[in-house]
C-alpha cells in the first residue's frame, strides 16, 4: 500500500525516529515497484514534487505543526531525511541508468571506466562537478533607463516606443524645425543614403531623439495622453568623453486640460527626488526647443558637492563650482504641434521633457568618459553588476 503522511501527535525523539524510520522503509519498498526510467519519474515526483510531494507534506504536518519547544528538533529530523531521501532517489537514478546501458550493450558493466567506454553517445564523468553558467546582470544603461520609467509609472505613465528609422517628417517637420532648421544638416544628423528623389518629408534618417514616437502617440490616441517614450538615437557627433553617436534618450509628454508650467515643476522634481534622494533640490531656467514655447532647461543640485560649489576644500569638478547640474530640456508643448496631429490647441495643453540615460547613468554611477558604457570592456561592468 503506498505511503501517506499522516498527523503526529506526539514529538518525542522516539516517536520521531518511528516515524522516519518509516517513512526511509515506505521509500525503499515503494522503489522495489521501480523497473524503468518513466517510472522512475512518477516515483520521484511522488516524493519530491514542491506542491505536493510526500516530503512537502512532511513539512506541512509535522514541521509547521510542531510545538514551539519541539521545533528545532523535527526541522533538524527533516533536514537530515530529506538529504536521505535525495540520496535514495539519486542512487536509484543511477542504477536505472546502469541497467539500462547494460540492455543496450548486452553485458553486465561493472566499472565506471567500462560505462563511459560505451558508445552510448557523449561520455559524462558524473563524478565531476556540474558547469553551471554565471549569471550575468543589466548594463548599467539599461537598469538605468529601467528605474528612471518606474518612476514615471507609478505616476501614471504609460511606455511607447517606435521605429529607430523615421522619416523627415516624424523627426523634424511634425515637431516644428522649419526646412532650414540646422539640425536637419548631414553634420548633425545621420541621413540613410539614395534618398534624394523622394520629398523632404518622406526622406528616411536615423531618429536624433525619442520624440517622434510622441507625434505617432497623438496621432492614434487623444487627450489625455501620458507617456514616456525610451529608446536609442543617432547623432553625428564625434566620440569623446562626454559624446556619442549612439546614446539613449527617455522623454516624456503630458496633454490634457489645464496642464501648466508649474505641472512641470512638480511632476520633474519628483522625478529627479526620485532618482539622486529627497534632498536634490531643481531649478529651470530659459532655453529654446523648436517644440515647446516656453522652453526651459532643468538642473538639479549637484549630488557630489551637495550642492556647495566646493568638495575636500577645492571646487567641485563635475558641477565646475557653479553647485548646480545641467540635466535635461523641458518645456509646454508649441501649439503649432498640436496641428499636425489635429489636437485643438485652444482647448488642450500639455508639457514634454527629455533626458539622456547616460547622463543620468554617469551621474548615478560616478563614471567620467561616455565610451566605458560601448566598450564592452567585462572588467568595467563587473564593477557596476
Amino acid at each position: 500500500m503506498p505511503y501517506s503522511v499522516s498527523k503526529l501527535t506526539d514529538f518525542s525523539t522516539r516517536a520521531l525516529d518511528e516515524a522516519i524510520t518509516d517513512v526511509r522503509d515506505a521509500l525503499r519498498e515503494e522503489a522495489v515497484a521501480v523497473s524503468d526510467q518513466t517510472q522512475f519519474k512518477v516515483h520521484r515526483d511522488r516524493w519530491l514534487a514542491r506542491k505536493n510531494g510526500i516530503l512537502t507534506q512532511i513539512r506541512d504536518l509535522w514541521l509547521k505543526q510542531a510545538p514551539p519547544e519541539a521545533r528545532a528538533e523535527v526541522g533538524k529530523r527533516f533536514n537530515e531525511l530529506k538529504d536521505q531521501v535525495e540520496n535514495i532517489l539519486q542512487t536509484q537514478k543511477m542504477e536505472l541508468e546502469l541497467r539500462a546501458a547494460e540492455k543496450v550493450a548486452s553485458k553486465r558493466i561493472d566499472t565506471l571506466a567500462e560505462w563511459k567506454s560505451m558508445a552510448l553517445g557523449p561520455s559524462v564523468d558524473i563524478t565531476l562537478p556540474g558547469i553551471r553558467r554565471s549569471l550575468g546582470a543589466e548594463h548599467p544603461v539599461i537598469r538605468t533607463m529601467h528605474e528612471m520609467i518606474g518612476v514615471f509609472r507609478n505616476l501614471g505613465y504609460s511606455v511607447e516606443e517606435g521605429p529607430e528609422i523615421e522619416t523627415d517628417f516624424y523627426n523634424f517637420e511634425a515637431l516644428n524645425f522649419p526646412p532650414n532648421h540646422p539640425a536637419r544638416d548631414t553634420q548633425d544628423t545621420l541621413f540613410i543614403a539614395g534618398q534624394e528623389s523622394k520629398p523632404l518629408r518622406d526622406r528616411l534618417l536615423l531618429r536624433t531623439h525619442t520624440s517622434p514616437v510622441q507625434i505617432r502617440t497623438m496621432q492614434k490616441m487623444k487627450p489625455p495622453v501620458r507617456v514616456v517614450c525610451p529608446g536609442k538615437v543617432h547623432r553625428n557627433d564625434a566620440l569623446d568623453a562626454t559624446h556619442s553617436p549612439i546614446f539613449h534618450q527617455i522623454e516624456g509628454l503630458a496633454v490634457d486640460t489645464n496642464i501648466t508650467f508649474c505641472d512641470l515643476k512638480g511632476t520633474l522634481d519628483h522625478a529627479m527626488k526620485a532618482m539622486f534622494g529627497s534632498s536634490v533640490k531643481t531649478r529651470f531656467y530659459p532655453s529654446f526647443f523648436p517644440f515647446t514655447e516656453p522652453s526651459a532647461d532643468a538642473q538639479i543640485s549637484c549630488i557630489f558637492c551637495d550642492g556647495k560649489g566646493a568638495r575636500d576644500g577645492a571646487p567641485c569638478r563635475n558641477c565646475k563650482a557653479s553647485g548646480w547640474i545641467e540635466l535635461l530640456g523641458c518645456g509646454m508643448v508649441d501649439p503649432n504641434v498640436y496641428g499636425f496631429v489635429d489636437y485643438d490647441a485652444t482647448k488642450v495643453s500639455g508639457f514634454a521633457f527629455g533626458m539622456g540615460v547616460e547622463r543620468i547613468a554617469i551621474l548615478k554611477y560616478g563614471v567620467d568618459d561616455i565610451q566605458l558604457f560601448f566598450n564592452g570592456d567585462v572588467r568595467f561592468l563587473e564593477q557596476l553588476g
